[in-house]
């Protein structure tokens, strides 16, 4: 198996596996209560059901040391490893009231996040041997972005501006203000570079390709060609020579991407890395003990 071991801090995960915990179990498991004795234990096996790509592992764990400090994980395999279906990925032992209480946030949160890595792989593998890059977009679950944009991680993929606080990303409503105002694109964007530390990026939208050269002498970092065909994103490249990064975007698909990798462009975004990917099957096969 291969491990990208890529981080994800621990501030990061515990104010999320907290409010999920919080919200499944407000007032404690009742049904736990009810039916389990306090002493006794459970054993349980994190099963893959179906092939994939690993992403959550320890956010998987905090949801049982959150939970009770008593329960005992014992990881088998790391973030960004590949699996295929049978094989186990964990061991969980503890009180079984914990055990059980703790059993779905775990489980959903490492289903989403290895369901995003593994479709991200997927991405990264249809492009390999082209140069491009396959990157996510801020289209995340609220709340959960940190996870994941790891997960995007996790997949071989890289990550986009985290926030609207990290980069400058001028799209089509900008630029139309900007010409409801009567401002030269190039001039403006010039004024945007100068105001702006030598550490941030700037990029621009474009939906034409007139729009490149403008945008190009205003000294951008980076230009995204949004929904643009094949045959102008080839153009595209050439226009830009090396200028800036090129970056496509727009209704990007699976089936599509090695084509768009293929024109020569240096990054492609999907939002479907994110919005799109189904939880991927894992199991947690567990036994009681009184």
């Amino acid at each position: 198996m291969l491990t990208i071991a890529p981080t994800l801090p621990s501030s990061r995960i515990a104010p999320v596996v907290r409010a999920a915990l919080a919200e499944d179990a407000p007032w404690g498991d009742l049904t736990g209560e009810v039916f389990l004795p306090a002493a006794a234990t459970a054993s349980a096996e994190l099963t893959a059901r179906e092939p994939g790509v690993l992403s959550g592992i320890d956010v998987f764990s905090a949801a049982f040391r959150l939970t009770d400090p008593a329960v005992r994980i014992q990881i088998l395999a790391a973030d960004g490893d590949r699996f295929d279906a049978g094989d186990v990925l964990a061991r969980v032992t503890g009180p079984a009231r914990a055990v059980v209480q703790a059993e779905r946030v775990a489980l959903n949160l490492l289903q989403r996040m290895s369901g995003i890595a593994t479709l991200t792989r997927r991405y990264v593998d249809a492009v390999e041997g082209t140069g491009a890059s396959i990157t996510d977009t801020r289209k995340t679950t609220p709340g959960l972005r940190a996870l994941e944009r790891h997960a995007v991680r996790c997949g071989g993929g890289v990550n986009h501006r985290f926030s609207l606080s990290d980069a400058v990303m001028a799209k089509d409503n900008h630029l139309a203000v900007l010409q409801q105002q009567g401002l030269d694109l190039t001039e403006a964007i010039r004024s945007a570079r100068a105001a702006l530390g030598h550490t941030t990026t700037l990029e621009v939208e474009v939906d034409r390709l007139e729009q490149i050269e403008p945008v190009l002498a205003g000294g951008v970092d980076a230009i995204m060609l949004d929904n643009f065909s094949l045959q102008d994103l080839v153009r595209g490249v050439a226009i830009v020579d090396g200028r800036a990064i090129v970056e496509a975007s727009g209704t990007v698909t699976l089936e599509t991407v090695a084509d768009v990798a293929r024109t020569g462009v240096d990054v492609i975004s999907s939002g479907a890395l994110t919005h799109s990917a189904r939880h991927l099957d894992l199991g947690l096969d567990m036994t009681v003990t009184a």
